[in-house]
């Protein structure tokens, strides 16, 4: 059973500030090393975001092997440092551990296509029980609605925390989990940043990641709803692709979301006003230039008595023939032997390369993670442990590591929140 506060030896004390994935991992581990655990969650709800995590089924780690998980980890300003940052995290926990701790808390895991794993039962909500049970049955004390306005450190050393400028409590290591600044309800609120930069931290600008984006026109309310699967997506800075990925996307009233839009949206918003932002998508991946044009002649050839718009129900979803037949210029009624060959090749490579134009991003309410945090260039990644404040660890989005979607930053919350404990336990035990 968890001790009361007062009963605690406040130099074998290890306060963990955040009660998500990372804080609840680090809080445990702790404890099970040894250490007296303190958990401070600011909201009256633990692991509020987890639980709501891909779309409620919780995406907890892919079985991708180490480097082909890495390469899905990238700082536009610092790729290879935040790559060489995650290794030392993953060689101590990574996702053949995750699944093994997860089924020995009841939770047994399945994995799906692209090598995402899930829970069992396709209920994030166990994940997250599961997470505190394990914390609690460690001794961990938990506090909710408690937050931490201000760290203790009058030298080169954290000796506790301050709560509400209120309440002090003394502790041997801090670890802070905060999270990052997206999805504020869920109690991201970025004070982690704060209590960094009050302790000399520096705070790389965090800006959203993992975010629908904003399209100019009115083209993307005309298909609103329109889901696309096994399309290509480039992006175009003044016509010079730098990024591209093959799969599902959405439209929406204010642009484009879904999942190859998400992992793009990293590069696309660092690129937002250095010129001409532009997504081209391939509507027919499989068919080369040749092939789709061998088509298109076989369809207007067979079917050369149908209008136009006919015809194109044939090769698009219903919702994009409009936008298709005013891109392309010609009459929606015009037969089909009447098209030239001029035309046709119009159509063909409208098929091959639709291009809309990037305005912006959603805020980071809508973003799923935040990019930015704090420097990892301040953190030892052995250890988690801060390089400029003794005894002050980081774990989680609080820091600047992002990743695509498909379990890879959940994996990488639950990594560096393992090392976090296990380091910061250590620290208050031998010193």
């Amino acid at each position: 059973m968890p001790r009361s506060i007062q009963d605690m030896n406040p130099g074998e004390r290890v306060v963990v500030v955040g009660a998500g994935a990372a804080g609840l991992m680090a809080s445990g581990q702790a404890a099970a090393a040894g250490a007296q655990a303190l958990l401070l969650e600011r909201t009256g709800f633990l692991a509020t975001k987890l639980r709501i995590t891909g779309k409620g089924r919780c995406n907890l780690t892919n079985t991708a092997g180490l480097d082909d998980f890495l390469a899905h980890f990238a700082f536009p300003d610092e790729e290879d440092e935040s790559r060489f940052f995650m290794r030392n995290a993953f060689a101590r926990f990574f996702a053949p551990e995750l699944m093994a701790f997860f089924s020995s808390q009841g939770v047994p895991t399945v994995v799906e296509r692209g090598g995402r794993v899930f829970p069992a039962s396709n209920d994030a909500r166990q994940v997250a029980e599961a997470l505190v049970r394990f914390a609690r049955e460690r001794g961990v004390q938990i506090r909710s609605n408690s937050r931490v306005t201000r760290l203790l450190c009058p030298g080169t050393r954290v000796h506790g925390v301050e709560l509400d400028g209120k309440e002090r409590i003394d502790a041997g290591a801090v670890v802070i989990a905060t999270g990052g600044a997206s999805y504020p309800r869920t109690g991201s609120s970025g004070d982690g940043y704060r209590l960094a930069k009050q302790v000399g931290h520096s705070i790389i600008p965090i800006r959203p990641a993992l975010v629908p984006l904003v399209l100019s026109g009115s083209e993307p309310r005309a298909m609103m709803g329109l889901s696309l699967r096994n399309v290509e997506v480039r992006l175009l800075l003044d016509g010079q692709e730098f990024a591209r990925e093959f799969g599902e996307m959405l439209f929406t009233h204010y642009g484009v979301s879904g999942p190859i839009i998400l992992t793009l949206s990293g590069p696309a918003v660092a690129h937002l006003g250095k010129g001409q932002l532009e997504m081209s998508v391939n509507l027919k991946p499989a068919l080369s230039p040749e092939k789709l044009d061998a088509r298109l002649q076989r369809d207007l050839d067979q079917f050369g008595k149908r209008a136009y718009r006919t015809l194109l129900k044939g090769l698009l979803p219903q919702k994009m023939i409009d936008v298709v037949v005013s891109r392309t210029g010609i009459p929606a009624d015009k037969p089909g032997h009447q098209i030239t060959a001029e035309e046709r090749r119009r159509l063909r490579e409208l098929l091959h390369d639709f291009r809309l134009t990037i305005v912006g991003h959603r805020s980071l309410d809508e973003a799923i993670v935040t990019a930015g945090g704090v420097d990892t260039r301040q953190i030892d990644p052995r250890t988690m442990a801060s390089r400029l404040v003794q005894g002050l660890y980081f774990a989680g989005e609080v820091l600047n590591v992002q990743a695509d979607t498909g379990g890879y930053n959940l994996q990488a919350a639950f990594s560096m929140g393992y090392v976090a404990g296990q380091s910061a336990a250590r620290f208050v035990l031998e010193g």
